[in-house]
Order: C-alpha cells, then structure tokens, then sequence
C-alpha cells in the first residue's frame, strides 16, 4: 500500500517533505504534484523506478523522460545549452514547459532516447516540489501521471492513492493542481519545435 501525504501546497511541512526524499533516496516511486498536473517520480539512477513507470504507462523505449530540477544551475549539469538557447529557457523558467536538449555524461544512460541522446528536462512553479527538490538535492526522474488509455492525467492525490494504491509506494497530495501536462518544445534538432501544447504559453517560441 502506498504512503499517504497530505501537504500544504504553499508552505509544505518539512519532516514530510524530508520522509518523502528519503523514501525516494531508498528506491520509492512516488506520485507527486507539480505547476501543471501530477507526475510520477523516483530516484535518478533508480532502474527499477524506471521500469515501474514504463509498466504503468505503458511507455516504449523511445518515451522522454524528464529531469525535474531546482534550478537552472542544477538543470545545466545535465543538458548541453549553447547561448541562444540558455536564454530562452532561463526566460521560460520555472514556469510548465518540459524542453529536450542533447543530454551530457551526467545523465544515466537508459533515460536517454536511443536515437538521438536527448533527455527532457524542466524547472516546475510549484511549492511542494520546489521543497522536495531542495530537499533532495538532485533532480527528479519523472514522467507525466498520464494512464494508459486515458485523456488526461490524473489530478487529485486521493484518486492516484485508490486507483495507484499498489504499484506506487507513496502520494503527496496539496490540492488539485491542474489537468493539463506541460509544453514540450525541443531544442535539441537545431530548430525549435513545438511538440507538444500544453500549459505553458508557446507565443514566445513563436
């Protein structure tokens, strides 16, 4: 059965946010919220954890996988960023954007899309992950909630807690955060891309 947290969304409680990272730091998937919807995450280098996601949502080998991050400093130890890029991205963060850009030696390499070494990464508006982030100090592997054969992600921590209750080991919940996944845009082809519209304004990539 998964652990149940129930946490401030602006001022979360910091001996729950301090046993959530060290349930993380001991191989716990956990679904979390973030500026946009809910998200599964785990441990960087966790194998396991990235097998359980793929179970859940079925995913493929070619899935981009995301590298939620504190701040900028932390997400440039893991994507290559040249000056054009860098300020566009520090002008969109934090804010619901995920952006894929060539990853470096840092990133583990099955997080990586087989083809063209990418990896998503992004630096969410959001208290509660902010402070689990800080707490761990390092990023969140992570994946949008999003079930298979389903619209949209899930967004209420006492429904993930019901209907996850046995494949994830622990749900933070502050509140309804939102049904929409972040944008998506891409970097990482020498042209920008949009590729996916989500909650994140794309006019200043347009």
């Amino acid at each position: 059965m998964a652990k149940y947290f129930d946490v401030h969304p602006e001022n979360p409680q910091r001996r729950t946010i301090s046993s959530v990272a060290d349930s993380i730091r001991s191989g716990a998937l956990v679904a979390y919220p973030t500026d946009s919807c809910y998200a599964l995450g785990c441990q960087l280098g966790s194998r396991d954890g990235i097998n359980r996601i793929r179970s859940i949502r079925e995913l493929d080998d070619r899935h981009h996988f995301t590298l939620v991050c504190e701040n900028f400093a932390q997400l440039g130890q893991f994507v290559q960023i040249d000056n054009d890029v860098f300020r566009a991205i520090k002008a969109a963060t934090p804010g619901s954007y995920t952006f894929i850009l060539p990853a470096t030696r840092e990133v583990p390499k099955q997080l990586l899309h087989p083809k063209k070494k990418t990896v998503g990464v992004r630096i969410p508006d959001h208290a509660v992950v902010q402070a689990l982030l800080a707490e761990l100090g390092e990023p969140l592997l992570s994946s949008t909630l999003l079930l298979p054969d389903e619209a949209e992600p899930m967004t209420q921590g006492w429904e993930i807690k019901e209907r996850l209750d046995h494949v994830v080991d622990a749900v933070l919940d502050s509140g309804d955060c939102g049904t929409e996944p972040t944008t998506v845009i891409d970097f990482s082809g020498g042209e920008l891309e949009i590729v996916r519209r989500g909650a994140g304004d794309t006019s200043r990539f347009e």
